[in-house]
């Protein structure tokens, strides 16, 4: 490895780990080679299944039941970790190694109080003892930006939000200050807004301890704010490693080029996302090649036939460049050109040319609050509260704002999955309101949705054709089962999966192929509108292009209109025509994506947009204070204002009318009351 030896604190080398499997022995890390550098943040980058987390895994000795590490060194402080016992490594994790799990739900004990686990850690690693455990406890907790520690200490995981529950578990890993933080996917899943905080608690603890950061994650963006130098990782080895610029200026692998342009963004829009064909190879078996050949535009005959060195190239003048490719012998790559906007002038249709499919008129859904013995109702939580919203034929809505602001209760309700307690409905016309039971399921057909997560909406116990079967049979779609067989052959060759996966049950395939049954299943009854909840959250951007490009040209063909809800404002440039901003229950602002995200004017959409990470790693982030309110106690007045840094005290008595600006943008707020048409235009 280079780099200055009196600044490493963790070096791996030829670092392997195999599992046991039914069909063999895979070969989940298979001789990877990085090194931490005392108050560095390492990044590791690269699709689900490439061996990042087993990586970090094998580092802390955590292994599965069926994996052992049958190679390599792990130093810390020139201690070797892999040759310690048991016992001692115990000592070794939490104290001078720490972890910071995906998913906190699971990795957080659901039956001891949060204060309770993070004074363990405590006792385990540190000599205090007593009162001392629990103010240090409350410390850990005031210096994560958890609000009123004392009482949070006290509280269960599940009465804490995503955010703070990420917050608890940063707080259990630099209990013992340690020397090193392993970061795994930290921010999956997270809004934009409590991402960033996250992201700038992380830099802040670092280089307040000095502590070196692996940070595993699939989101270039968060790469460009927090790395100093990165990894990429490909079926369980590294395969290209350099410093932060210099990745992000110019990547040398193809495999790295393509996470680049399988990225969406508003250059892109209009074109097709370059999505990777294929999955990674199996690593059960044995590799004469490149492990990437299958998949790469670039391959020749020596690259299946001889395995590439991790080497530097030539006319690097650093050394530090690292890439494991046979193209790179003749000397680095020119830099990726940007993709310009495949739609011009001439292809773009206006909006209000295009025929209104869906009318939301102060639609309201508020749940009552039920206490005491005859369960009386003591108040109500105010999910939706009074959104007015317009969905063209064949044109796609943007749903954006925090976890908790009603976006996924609004798309329901509009679905008529969730009765609206105030407000109406019309689809194609036709109030759903006034539909009858036996009306509304006839409707059916015409709007359907797909689930955030495809592994919780499809039924494990049926196979790919029940699944979508299953639908047709409810609404008379096909005049027999012979025809819906050919229907379902038709979808499946939509979505881009074989004929022979109609057998399969949901587990047997990925993540990716999951989101594509349910996106076939939505499609069989072919309807006029689907509503997208969070469709590729969590997903690689590899798989996310693929689904992307998937959606895009159904759209195109079928004039098919989406309701998208999403918190990836990247996804949000690439494919969306018009954005309504969401807070508490209502929308704050409304106008098309080149408006709302060119030139946002709400506060909260300005804070919102602002603290998306992007791979310039340029932008300057408007941060907000607290937490979002909770929707059952809404703030008075406007319900920003307790978090805008512009607030005045109007803003903290009424809630403020929508101001219509130029071409129906409309937005809700006070310091806009009065601006003119021509002002507004900028």
């Amino acid at each position: 490895m280079t780099g200055q030896l009196t600044e490493s604190v963790l070096e791996v080398t030829n670092l392997k780990t195999r599992i046991d499997t039914p069909t063999g022995e895979l070969r989940a890390v298979d001789g990877v080679d990085i090194e931490l550098q005392k108050g560095k943040c390492f990044a590791l980058v690269g699709e689900s299944g490439s061996g990042k987390s087993m990586t970090a895994l094998s580092l802390m000795r955590l292994l599965p039941e069926a994996g052992r590490i049958s190679d390599g060194r792990v130093l810390l402080g020139g201690q070797d970790l892999l040759a310690l016992p048991e016992a001692a490594m115990r000592a070794v994790r939490g104290r001078r190694v720490a972890m910071i799990f995906q998913e906190p739900s699971t990795a957080l004990n659901p039956v001891l109080t949060v204060g309770r686990q993070i004074m363990e850690v405590i006792e385990r690693h540190t000599a205090l003892t007593g009162d001392a455990v629990r103010r240090r406890a409350l410390e850990l907790l005031d210096a994560v930006g958890i609000p009123d520690a004392a009482w949070r200490c006290g509280e269960y995981p599940f009465q804490l939000s995503g955010g703070l529950k990420q917050r608890v578990m940063i707080a259990c890993a630099l209990a013992a200050e340690p020397e090193v933080l392993i970061a795994d996917e930290p921010t999956t899943a997270l809004d934009v807004t409590i991402q960033a905080q996250i992201l700038d608690l992380l830099a802040k603890l670092q280089a307040e301890h000095d502590m070196a950061i692996l940070l595993i994650t699939h989101d270039l963006g968060i790469v460009a704010r927090m790395a100093q130098r990165v990894a990429v990782m490909y079926a369980g080895e590294i395969v290209e490693i350099a410093e932060r610029g210099a990745f992000f200026a110019a990547p040398q692998h193809p495999y790295s080029q393509k996470l680049f342009e399988a990225l969406p963004s508003s250059e892109k829009r209009g074109t097709e996302l370059s999505a990777i064909a294929g999955q990674v190879p199996p690593l059960t078996g044995s590799f004469t090649g490149c492990r990437f050949v299958e998949r790469c535009e670039l391959a020749y005959l020596r690259c299946r036939q001889e395995v590439p060195r991790l080497a530097a190239i030539p006319g690097d003048a650093s050394g530090r460049r690292l890439v494991r490719c046979h193209l790179r012998e003749q000397g680095l790559a020119a830099a990726p050109q940007l993709i310009s906007a495949g739609l011009d002038e001439g292809t773009l249709v206006a909006v209000a040319s295009m025929p209104v499919l869906v009318e939301l008129e102060d639609l309201k859904v508020h749940f009552p609050i039920r206490k005491g013995l005859f369960k009386r109702t003591v108040g109500h939580v105010k999910a939706v509260d009074g959104v007015s919203l317009t969905i063209h034929s064949g044109r796609t809505l943007a749903l954006v704002g925090e976890s908790g602001c009603g976006k996924t209760t609004a798309g329901k309700a509009l679905l008529r999955l969730i009765p609206p307690t105030h407000g109406r409905v019309v689809f194609a016309g036709r109030d759903l309101s006034a539909l009858s039971r036996q009306a509304l399921r006839k409707s059916r057909g015409a709007m359907q949705i797909i689930f955030q997560d495809p592994y919780g909406s499809l039924n494990p116990r049926m196979r790919t054709a029940d699944i979508l079967a299953e639908g047709m049979r409810s609404l008379g779609v096909g005049r027999d089962e012979k025809d819906r067989m050919y229907r379902m052959a038709e979808l499946l060759e939509q979505v881009g999966l074989p004929l022979e996966a109609l057998a399969r049950y949901p587990h047997e395939f990925s993540g990716g192929q999951r989101q594509r049954i349910a996106i076939a299943r939505a499609l069989a009854v072919e309807p006029k509108l689907i509503v997208c909840d969070e469709p590729t959250s969590a997903l690689d951007v590899s798989v996310q292009a693929q689904i992307l490009n998937l959606l895009k040209s159904l759209q195109d063909r079928l004039g098919i209109a989406y309701l998208f809800i999403t918190h990836n404002i990247s996804i949000v440039e690439y494919l969306a025509h018009e954005v309504a901003v969401m807070y508490l229950g209502r929308i704050v602002e409304r106008g098309t994506a080149e408006e709302v995200l060119g030139n946002p004017m709400h506060p909260y959409t300005q804070a919102l947009l602002s603290a998306v990470p992007t791979v310039e790693g340029k932008r300057e982030i408007m941060r907000l204070s607290g937490e979002l309110p909770s929707p059952a106690h809404p703030p008075a007045g406007c319900h920003f204002h307790p978090r805008c840094p512009k607030a005045t005290a109007e803003c903290r008595e009424t809630y403020p009318e929508a101001v219509q600006l130029v071409r129906g943008r409309t937005v809700n707020c006070v310091l806009y009351r009065g601006v003119s048409k021509a002002a507004s235009n900028i």
